[in-house]
């Protein structure tokens, strides 16, 4: 395999939006495909809204969303305090929401959890891509807004937290 392509695959990923790469190349010189799959983390700008990345299911990254009052108003949204006192997590995108990372898995949370800042809170599907979504805040779970496997909209309410 050509290192130099390699290197120019690694940093054509690491210069663009996307999360990862695969790449399945027919007639090696074993005869056998070669497979090459490249992954990167997702950045997150400290106090500002980050849209959440794609990422396969087989490489679930995470995704932390803040958002800040100066934003711009078609940032995603993000976590808010209304007027009850509990912060709303709500939707950066449109998808399908899970609660757990497999059909036959215990749910990240369930309400009256205490969660930690940056913990996961659910999974957002969009296009066959899964996306973490964790809380800026720490807390107890006071709301699940939406059943399992069900669609949501962006700017969708998904979650209260009461926080510390």
């Amino acid at each position: 395999m050509d290192l130099d392509w390699l290197k120019g695959l690694i940093e054509l990923v690491e210069d663009s939006g996307v999360d990862g790469l695969d790449i399945e190349l027919v007639g090696s010189e074993t005869g056998d495909p070669t497979r090459v799959r490249i992954r990167k983390s997702p950045r997150v700008a400290p106090a500002a809204a980050v849209p959440a990345a794609a990422v396969p299911a087989a490489a679930v990254g995470s995704v932390e969303v803040a958002q800040t009052p100066a934003e711009a108003p078609d940032s995603p949204p993000a976590e808010s305090a209304p007027a009850s006192g509990l912060f709303e997590v709500l939707s950066p995108m449109v998808g399908t929401f899970y609660r757990a990372p497999a059909a036959d898995a215990d749910p990240f949370v369930s309400v009256g959890d205490r969660v930690e800042a940056g913990q996961t809170l659910c999974i957002l599907e969009a296009m066959k891509l899964m996306n973490e979504l964790q809380s800026d805040v720490a807390g107890v779970v006071r709301e699940i807004a939406v059943e399992n496997a069900e669609p949501v909209e962006y700017g969708a309410l998904l979650f209260r937290i009461e926080p510390d």
